[in-house]
């Protein structure tokens, strides 16, 4: 698959999954400068900051091992410059949805909360 197009679906099941789980997605690819947010979305008066990965099955380790101290780094000072800009938010908390893909059935979602480096 396309890696571009498989970002994206991975995006667009993060997101209803998200959903699912009671939170309200606020915006996705939220840019700042050449950094971005995948995923911004509030639940019980938190700023949740998700970082969506998404890989096929089959593929060498598992689409969260992909954040990395530096892009870590990045999605913190993204979150810092959103919330510049929205100063309502006073707790934040950084979150991952690993997606992978299956050739056939139905793909597997791992929801990592509170994740920090």
């Amino acid at each position: 698959m396309y890696t571009k197009r498989l970002g994206q679906e991975g995006e667009t099941l993060a997101r209803s999954f998200l959903e699912q789980n009671g939170f309200e997605v606020i915006t996705t690819n939220w840019r700042h400068g050449h950094l971005e947010l995948d995923i911004i979305a509030q639940k019980d008066d938190m700023l949740h900051i998700v970082e969506v990965k998404t890989q096929q099955a089959g593929t060498a380790g598992h689409p969260e091992e992909s954040v990395t101290r530096k892009k870590f780094a990045n999605l913190q000072r993204a979150a810092e410059a959103f919330m510049g800009r929205y100063p309502r938010w006073r707790r934040v908390q950084f979150d991952i949805v690993s997606v992978t893909m299956a050739p056939k059935g139905a793909p597997t979602i791992l929801f990592i909360e509170d994740v920090y480096y």
